[in-house]
């Protein structure tokens, strides 16, 4: 079922299908609109939302298939499920009826060698699904189980993927596991879609290792931690496959995470040049902005600014770089900012309603 409202009838102006869309995801059953197209203002960064899908439950995680005009999503439920989407002037459409993936409650998805990667939280697993021409996924799903736990009874029970991705080469694929305190680095068989772990980075234990970013660079790697509110900066080596760790970075100010509510960062972005990071926290409800020095291989706190809401989710970085948006899950907003160049300190710019947001992507 869509839904539309007056807004859809605006234009984005001469040439605006040479302007990305914003698509922001969340959660169907917290009482979100399923996936939401909003137009984007290049000037300003402004969202203006023109229509919402609720095709699927919780699309709470999204991906573009850059090239092409399509759109995947997780379809984040305990039965765990991926959809396909086309996406038209009238706003996404589904390709089909929404593939399983035979995992529980996937939280993130990438696309790479023909493939569809989720990362499954509850179930602590990672599920491939072909591609095929049409876009449209095939089946049935290839699932890799992980195994062990962590120091957090009441987190790290057992594994829980809570990201995926192909690193800058494209040879091999990293899941990042909460419950473990583990990266895991894997190859896809593109012919089978069966993955094989083939290396472990283990992280502190408790810290609770939630999404992953490259530097563009592909030397170096940032770990955002959930259980802890801190980034591991490792050194990447496409070549052997094997992710070092060098250090960490706090995401508060000192003295501020025993001042302040529980912290529970979320999302990482890095700015297109390497030279900043930002981070959502969560709780402390703030946007962390990070010094980066690639060189050597370190990272230092700037500053802190309040994310514009409660409870970010996701970060997105604006194509053009100039932009940063927050998804605030629980205060169900977009807020976007404006990203200065010379400290990259994000300046609060406006915010849309988006009721259980949970991300937000650009095609």
């Amino acid at each position: 079922m869509a839904t539309t409202g007056p807004a859809e009838r605006t234009s984005d102006g001469p040439g605006h299908g040479d302007r990305p869309r914003a698509y922001l995801g969340s959660f169907t059953t917290a009482g979100g609109l399923g996936i939401t197209t909003a137009a984007v203002d290049p000037a300003t960064g402004a969202l203006t939302p023109l229509h919402s899908t609720d095709a699927v439950p919780n699309p709470s995680y999204l991906v573009p298939d850059p090239g092409t005009r399509r759109l995947y999503a997780v379809s984040e439920t305990p039965d765990g499920a991926a959809a396909a989407f086309r996406l038209t002037p009238e706003g996404p459409e589904l390709l089909a009826p929404a593939t399983p993936v035979d995992g529980a409650d996937p939280t993130y998805l990438t696309l790479t060698a023909g493939h569809l990667v989720t990362a499954n939280y509850s179930s602590g697993t990672v599920s491939t699904l072909p591609v095929r021409a049409d876009g449209t996924l095939g089946g049935p799903p290839r699932v890799l189980a992980h195994q062990g736990s962590g120091p957090r009874a009441d987190r790290q029970e057992g594994p829980h993927l809570h990201a995926v991705l192909p690193d800058p080469s494209g040879r091999w694929l990293l899941s990042v596991d909460l419950g473990t305190d583990a990266v895991r680095i894997c190859t896809l068989d593109p012919a089978s879609g069966t993955l094989s772990v083939r290396g472990e980075t283990r992280l502190r234990p408790g810290s609770g290792p939630r999404h992953l970013a490259f530097h563009p660079g592909g030397e170096l790697a940032c770990v955002i931690n959930e259980l802890d509110p801190t980034v591991t900066l490792c050194r990447w080596d496409a070549a052997q496959g094997t992710l070092t760790p060098l250090g960490e970075t706090p995401l508060l100010p000192e003295g501020a995470a025993g001042t302040a509510a529980p912290t529970y960062p979320s999302a990482l972005v890095l700015s297109r040049d390497g030279r900043f990071a930002w981070a959502a926290n969560r709780g402390d409800d703030s946007i962390a902005v990070l010094s980066l020095d690639a060189g050597a291989g370190t990272a230092a706190l700037v500053t802190t600014v309040p994310c514009g809401g409660h409870w970010p989710r996701d970060l997105a970085l604006h194509p053009s770089g100039r932009h940063l948006y927050a998804a605030n899950e629980r205060s169900g907003d977009v807020t976007w900012f404006a990203l200065d160049p010379r400290t990259g300190v994000p300046t609060r710019g406006g915010s849309v309603p988006a009721p259980a947001a949970s991300c937000v992507v650009f095609a």
